[in-house]
């Protein structure tokens, strides 16, 4: 809206999309009828099960479909569930790209994001415009569902770091560190991560708002090991970090913030990761920029 598309917009709940309709964009009673009113449909949704259930209803993406439109797969998803959606929009003459996104809701909110991108390269030229209002760095990854095998990797390695924070802040403060002071230490080390310098603040602030909850993690994970099963690699840390996660969602429920996964350490150790001066949510302090493609050294453009 801010960079002048318009819009029709659908959501199980309408209050969601309301500051959208707001700002004038249309409002649909259905997937279909988004689809038979849009150029490019975009769908954003928790799961695989979910994301099939809106492309194929009775009244799904796919009954508003025609030649020349392009599906966009924004969801986290599995790579299989997009191709194979893939291939009934293509039977429809349209064309497809998975899309995931990585950075967190705050840089989401200002059209900072990274956006991973799986399709033709032709499909993929057609979409940038709308990519890079969307997000800031656009990466072709190749063809339709290498994307969303990308997001899921960088998602593993995102809870790995979660995990490991939750350990390394347990241990600096029950060996008698400031946990503000051991926040900075990390931050300008070698032991930095994008993990560290957002969702440990809502760890320390006490908040855990991250903007993300725990089934989505154990979702994703899922997703991960999935993927490593497939090709019968025996990975070890992997399900050892899901089972983690499975634990915290059987203990606070499944809509607890991600950051709580800390929790059952604290429990054990009597405990909390606490610092006063950290934010309750993480914003985006960057100015809102028009995105690029990042280009892979090695790859003929």
């Amino acid at each position: 809206m801010r960079n002048g598309f318009e819009l029709t917009v659908r959501d199980l709940d309408i209050g969601v999309a309301q500051p959208l309709l707001s700002l004038g964009a249309k409002w649909a009673d259905s997937p279909a009828a988004v689809a038979s009113e849009s150029d490019m449909v975009i769908t954003c949704l928790p799961s695989p099960a979910i994301s099939a259930g809106v492309m194929e209803a009775g009244d799904g993406v796919l009954a508003g479909l025609s030649a020349g439109k392009i599906w966009v797969e924004m969801s986290t998803t599995d790579e299989s569930e997009v191709r194979r959606l893939g291939d009934k929009v293509k039977a429809l003459n349209g064309a497809s790209m998975d899309c995931p996104v990585s950075g967190g809701c705050h840089r989401a909110a200002t059209g900072n994001i990274s956006i991973f991108a799986g399709g033709e390269r032709e499909t993929f030229e057609r979409v940038l415009p709308v990519l890079t209002a969307l997000g800031r760095q656009i990466l072709h990854t190749g063809p339709l569902g290498s994307a969303s095998i990308l997001k899921v990797v960088t998602n593993y390695l995102a809870s790995v770091h979660l995990v490991a924070l939750g350990e390394a802040m347990m241990t600096a403060k029950k060996s008698g560190l400031d946990l503000a002071t051991t926040y900075e230490g990390i931050r300008i080390s070698s032991g930095n991560s994008f993990v560290h310098e957002t969702e440990s603040q809502v760890i320390l602030n006490g908040s855990r708002n991250i903007n993300f909850t725990m089934d989505l993690v154990v979702k994703d994970m899922e997703l991960f090991q999935d993927l490593a099963d497939r090709s019968a690699i025996p990975l070890e840390l992997s399900p050892r970090v899901l089972q983690l996660f499975r634990q915290a969602k059987s203990l606070l429920g499944e809509r607890a913030w991600s950051p709580n996964i800390v929790v059952p350490l604290e429990k054990v150790c009597g405990e909390t990761l606490f610092a006063p001066g950290f934010p309750s949510e993480i914003l985006d302090n960057e100015h809102e920029c028009e995105g690029r493609e990042v280009r892979v050294v090695g790859l003929d453009y």
